[in-house]
């Protein structure tokens, strides 16, 4: 039998990662996938406290729309999508999650969203 992790690390100031460990016993299991997370950071371009535009994005059968809000907003997201948004410090954002409801991909959709951001 196997275990399979899925962990999201970031440093709230930016910087973000994803990481999927697998392992015969959760602590190992755990453990791989922040160190890949760890190693595999992005930084993500801010504007203040949101993101600097509108981004769509399907990954899969996820599909992703996340927007720049207005300062005091806060985080409009769905529990995957908050995670990840959470763990790089945007406090200001609205999102929606359409297609699939499986977590992981929605968690992989919110990290390619951020990826794609481009400061404007």
């Amino acid at each position: 039998m196997s275990f399979s992790v899925l962990v999201v690390v970031g440093d709230k100031k930016g910087r973000v990662g994803v990481g999927l460990g697998k392992a015969a016993d959760v602590s190992s299991a755990m453990r791989k996938a922040s160190t890949y997370a760890q190693k595999h950071l992005i930084t993500v371009p801010l504007r203040g406290r949101t993101i600097p535009h509108e981004v769509r994005i399907k990954v899969g059968a996820a599909q992703l729309i996340m927007k720049p809000a207005p300062d005091g907003t806060g985080v409009i997201a769905g529990g995957p999508v908050r995670a990840v948004v959470e763990a790089a410090g945007i406090r200001d954002i609205v999102s929606k999650i359409l297609g699939t409801n499986n977590k992981a991909s929605n968690v992989y959709a919110a990290f390619e969203a951020l990826k794609r951001l481009k400061q404007i």
